[in-house]
């Protein structure tokens, strides 16, 4: 599997809006499943991954895909490995592909978050490291 990260769209061949069972095809049976609710109280299936470092929410009562957590460090967005970036690089990176910055946010965690709500993408950084992506529809 390619690891291309395609804002809004899905990452590599697998495609927001992909049924989970379609998923499990591909990917084979996750190490985890968890069943939530999102934010809106739907029905929310979360497979991680871990040898993958991916992890895949799907959502609705027909669960299909809706966001993806990575931290593969050969992901690749606009042609460029991410995970080689600071923070400083993935913001002009975003910006010269037309994204504007809407938000900056140091978590409760200890990880920053550095948002771009156009894309639906969210960048990690652990002590300046870029630690995973998470993109959706």
């Amino acid at each position: 599997m390619e690891h291309v990260i395609n804002l809004k769209k899905g990452f590599g061949s697998i495609q927001f809006g992909t049924p989970v069972e379609d998923i499990v095809a591909l990917l084979g049976e996750a190490d985890e499943v968890e069943s939530m609710e999102n934010a809106f109280d739907e029905p929310t299936t979360v497979l991680h991954y871990f040898d993958g470092e991916l992890t895949l929410f799907f959502e609705g009562d027909s669960p299909t895909l809706q966001c993806i957590d990575s931290s593969m460090d050969d992901c690749l967005l606009f042609g460029k490995r991410i995970f080689d970036s600071n923070e400083t690089e993935i913001v002009r990176l975003m910006v010269e592909n037309h994204y504007c910055q809407e938000d900056v946010d140091d978590e409760a965690w200890g990880e920053r978050r550095v948002s771009f709500g156009e894309a639906n993408v969210d960048f990690f950084f652990d002590n300046g490291v870029l630690s995973s992506v998470v993109w959706g529809v």
